[in-house]
């Protein structure tokens, strides 16, 4: 399929000029690291990402066509961007932000990092939703059931649910049933898909766009390629039915959080993948499933426990090796296999089209090695809290904070989020009173410092 490449061409002609550059950046296409030729600025005819009217415009027109959204909007810095950007949108779209109300949120507990800064810029209370069965920070299983249960019991209905699917061990939430229990109560769902952007060129759908979400944010940049910071924020065609200029107002929600510098590196990345979903990716899409599924097959056999919760992401449960999810990442990592997210029991590797059948030859190679190990670990997981709130969050993360021994921090509130890297998902979130049971879990996760509001 011919696909136009607006953004790139751009830069290609600008190149053919060999024009004096008499604008920023400061490095002026000389080569440092090689790439410098092609970042340029909003020059004439570059079009400007917060308010386009031009190549921009044309090519975030054809991801929109390509993911089937009333609109999609590019991001160069990343899901945490989009996903502000995806909140604002939110509440100007909602029934509180019509009646001079405080926009009202139910979201799944393991948000990113990033949903909690949102909520502080724009001022919003979030309430929780609590998995079923959820053992570990990244999991928060919420089931149509669970959602209806937890909404009948809320004095005021919420404006929108907000949910994490895929998350970072692979989990999928039932998009379609939890968008059928909001839709039938007028509130908007929210989703955010850091994880999942390929998801839209499966043989059947996974999209939570497509699957009845009315925003969604995607990190391009983790399973298409494109360079890191490449992100969509995707608004539905039932959104678009309901509420006029939201692509406007979209870009007004991006303009409140952004650099007004977008990377036009990023910005053709973006451009350039549109031609590659187009032509052969969902072809390749289907047979690095297989492969992965077939690798999943092999690796069973040897008993060496695997999961796919989601097509491109393998979860090696490590502890039925004997081992620990970072002892294996380790072992891995001298066999040149570099994971992206290992904790006590599993681990977790992110595969693409991008990757060989050399880079799974040589997983299953490294993992068989270790299929001879007869100890097993047994999986203990700390109770996860359900925290109490002392002040919002907003008032949290601006007031004055310190930072503490986790040992030192109870009863003490939370100031800034709890995290680790990775998965960035909060322990105890800002202007929560922190327990002698959120310390265990901190601990658990390797988190040794937390800032609380100074006293």
């Amino acid at each position: 399929m011919q696909i136009k490449t607006p953004v790139y061409d751009f830069v290609t002609e600008y190149l053919e000029k060999d024009m004096s550059r008499l604008h920023m950046p400061g490095h002026k296409g000389q080569n440092i690291l090689g790439c410098e030729a092609r970042d340029i600025t909003e020059i004439e005819g570059a079009d400007y990402l917060l308010d386009p009217d031009g190549i921009i415009t044309e090519s975030e027109a054809i991801a929109s066509h390509l993911f089937d959204t009333a609109c999609t909007i590019y991001s160069t810095e990343g899901s945490t961007l989009a996903m502000k950007a995806m909140l604002r949108l939110a509440m100007m779209c909602s029934d509180s932000y019509r009646s001079n109300r405080k926009f009202r949120i139910l979201a799944a507990r393991n948000v990113h990092e990033s949903f909690v800064h949102a909520c502080a810029l724009l001022d919003i209370d979030a309430e929780w939703l609590y998995g079923e069965d959820s053992e570990s920070i990244c999991q928060c299983r919420i089931t149509p059931e669970g959602l209806r249960t937890a909404l009948d019991a809320m004095k005021e209905k919420p404006d929108a649910v907000f949910v994490t699917s895929p998350d970072y061990l692979g989990n999928m939430a039932d998009i379609h049933g939890l968008a059928e229990v909001c839709h039938e109560r007028d509130i908007l769902v929210l989703v955010d898909n850091a994880h999942g952007a390929y998801l839209h060129f499966l043989p059947k759908s996974l999209h939570p766009i497509d699957l009845g979400a009315d925003l969604c944010c995607d990190s391009a940049h983790k399973t298409l390629p494109v360079l890191t910071g490449g992100a969509y924020l995707h608004i539905s065609k039932r959104m678009a039915e309901r509420y006029d200029n939201l692509y406007r107002d979209a870009k007004r929600a991006m303009s409140l959080f952004s650099s007004t510098s977008p990377s036009y590196l990023i910005l053709q990345s973006l451009d350039l993948c549109n031609a590659y979903l187009a032509n052969d990716f969902r072809k390749q899409l289907n047979d690095t499933c297989h492969q992965i599924s077939a690798l999943k097959d092999e690796l069973d056999q040897y008993n060496i426990h695997t999961e796919l919760y989601e097509p491109l992401k393998l979860l090696v449960d490590c502890a039925s090796l004997g081992l620990t999810g970072t002892q294996t990442a380790a072992y891995l990592r001298n066999r040149h296999i570099e994971c992206e997210y290992a904790d006590h029991y599993d681990l977790v590797l992110m595969i693409t089209p991008q990757n060989d059948i050399q880079d799974l030859t040589r997983i299953k190679e490294a993992l068989k090695e270790l299929s001879g190990n007869k100890t097993v670990l047994q999986r203990e997981f700390p109770i996860l809290p359900k925290p109490k709130q002392a002040c919002s969050i907003r008032e949290a993360i601006l007031s004055p904070s310190v930072r503490v021994p986790v040992e030192e921090a109870e009863g003490l509130v939370c100031a800034s989020a709890s995290v680790s890297y990775p998965p960035a998902v909060p322990v105890a979130i800002s202007g929560e009173l922190i327990t002698e049971q959120m310390i265990h879990v901190m601990k658990w996760y390797g988190i040794q410092e937390v800032d609380v509001i100074k006293r």
